[in-house]
């Protein structure tokens, strides 16, 4: 089965906990031969469901990502446009993109995934197992099993509440995949509520709640660059997924 599935790649982050200087983007650090940024977006060019990827990004970083498209044969992106203020303002703006572009010619993914620009590590192979169970399923977002106990927060501060069984928690990944026509009605609808949700499947949670969310559960590979300590964490999966075949796996 064919699958025509769109990438949305979230890259407007500041990265505050990185401590980087003023204008610096975390995306641009480079791992191992990479920034970032590429790592992430030769995953998703290397995906055979994926038919076009949609980029999202500070105004600065416009022009550099498309060198790069260029300097690395990334030939499925099909737009690289400035973000919002906020992550959820970012996907909206490229979802406005394809509704328009859907208007013009007529036809459009089946699929639209969303994916943070700082996961460097997902890997080809699991984008296609995420693209085919959307189609399955309408909604499939990875996870992984939690290493450390959660606890809630007492009503009195410093003090901890109770303590929610492990077994029943999903620490929450990118991408998050859904039929495309889903995702674009739930945009639509948390803009026109001014509603922001803390990730894209928190939007179908609310507007579409009677649409189950599969899960996908991936290795705990699939890190988000967020401080200057998981640099260091990159570089060693870096070299172990290099080191499976003695190549960067699908890079």
């Amino acid at each position: 089965m064919t699958i025509n599935a769109s990438a949305i790649i979230a890259a407007s982050g500041i990265g505050n906990r990185m401590r980087l200087g003023s204008g610096q983007s975390k995306q641009l650090l480079e791992i191992g031969e990479y920034p970032v940024i590429v790592h992430t977006l030769k995953a998703f060019q290397n995906a055979s469901s994926i038919q076009a990827i949609y980029i999202a990004t500070r105004a600065e970083n416009i022009e550099n990502l498309q060198d790069m498209a260029k300097t690395y044969g990334l030939d499925k992106i099909r737009a690289i446009i400035k973000g919002g203020k906020e992550r959820q303002d970012s996907i909206r703006n490229c979802v406005r993109l394809m509704e328009k572009e859907l208007s013009i010619c007529g036809a459009g993914p089946d699929i639209i995934m969303v994916h943070d620009g700082a996961r460097p590590f997902i890997r080809s192979s699991e984008i296609d197992d995420i693209s085919r169970l959307t189609m399955e399923f309408g909604a499939c977002v990875p996870a992984t099993k939690p290493k450390d106990t959660i606890k809630y927060i007492a009503n009195d501060p410093g003090f901890f509440g109770e303590t929610p069984d492990r077994s029943s928690l999903l620490q929450v990944q990118t991408p998050q995949s859904f039929h495309a026509g889903l995702l674009i009605q739930a945009h639509e609808q948390a803009e026109l509520e001014q509603w922001y949700g803390t990730d894209d499947a928190s939007l179908i949670e609310r507007f579409f709640p009677e649409q189950r969310i599969r899960i996908y559960e991936t290795g705990y590979h699939n890190i988000k660059i967020t401080t200057p300590e998981d640099i260091e964490i990159a570089e060693a999966i870096y070299r172990r997924l290099k080191g499976t075949d003695g190549k960067s796996d699908e890079k």
